[in-house]
């Protein structure tokens, strides 16, 4: 049944005894497609079958986890078989060198000793460990240095091979003991049974003078804001001073006249009636 077998079959090694396969699902492969997968290292050996598939939407297997695997120069045999609608799918077969699907660990121990007298750096780092090379010339390494206050600035990027480099120790020459620098180290293989694909980087190690104006830069950060939050209380504290003043208060139309209020009013206009009368007496006897 063509189109059926599975594509693009990738196994990766890392963390030095950790494996993953994955693969694609045939172009012809309908939903109700199983995969399986069996390994061996030898020839003598019988197949072992995977014992933890990784999945897709709609259960295929469509991968394989490994732990405890050991590389020891050995060539491993996979086949990837399976079935559709209870009939057999084509098979896929590969053979693989363990070695060159290894993705190495950082080095290790990274450090860096500087001298300012000298302006140069001494960095030193040990191998990547792995579960078959020993020895510190089957590797050769990549350094990148930058300086921190130009992170864009890459002050040194080269391959260095172990002749290059030996004891694992490389010397930085254009050393300021006012800057401040990184430095990561990644392996690859340098003429030994080790994957040529370049492995992970290290975590990078800071050395140098300490970044100060980030200090400063913060504390005049502070500052401002809390000069802004000042500002905008002393604005918020004016605002609710106004909006709070006492506002005349407009006569209800509809407010009931009280008899008190009604006396009160009576005996107004009787005394204005009084003083009227009164000037006009006044007016007339004049």
């Amino acid at each position: 049944m063509n189109g059926t077998a599975i594509e693009n079959f990738v196994c990766v090694i890392f963390n030095v005894s950790f494996m993953n396969c994955t693969w694609h699902v045939g172009r012809t492969a309908s939903e109700d497609t199983q995969y399986f997968l069996y390994w061996k290292t030898s020839g003598k050996e019988d197949f072992t079958g995977c014992q933890n598939y990784i999945t897709d939407n709609w259960g295929r297997h469509t991968g394989c986890r490994f732990q405890n695997v050991t590389i020891k120069n050995k060539r491993a045999y996979f086949l990837v078989n399976g079935s559709r609608s209870g009939q057999n799918i084509q098979p896929y077969e590969k053979r693989i060198m363990l070695y060159k699907i290894e993705k190495l660990t950082p080095p290790l121990n990274v450090t860096v000793n500087c001298t300012e007298a000298s302006h140069s750096c001494e960095i030193q780092w040990q191998p990547p460990h792995t579960s078959h090379v020993k020895r510190h010339a089957c590797f050769k390494y990549e350094i990148v240095i930058e300086n921190k206050a130009d992170p864009e600035k890459i002050i040194k990027n080269a391959s260095k091979t172990g002749s290059d480099i030996p004891g694992n120790s490389y010397i930085f020459g254009s050393f300021s003991a006012e800057k401040r620098y990184s430095v990561k180290i990644r392996a690859t293989d340098n003429g030994c049974l080790v994957s040529t694909s370049w492995g992970e980087w290290s975590t990078p190690v800071e050395f140098g003078k300490e970044l100060t104006f980030t200090s400063s830069y913060m504390l005049f950060l502070i500052s401002v804001l809390a000069a802004s939050l000042i500002l905008f209380l002393c604005t918020i504290n004016i605002y609710l001073k106004k909006t709070s003043a006492t506002v005349p208060q407009p006569r209800d139309a509809f407010h009931k006249i009280s008899v008190m209020d009604f006396q009160t009013e009576h005996k107004n206009e009787l005394t204005k009636h009084e003083t009227e009368e009164i000037i006009t007496i006044i007016e007339e006897v004049a």
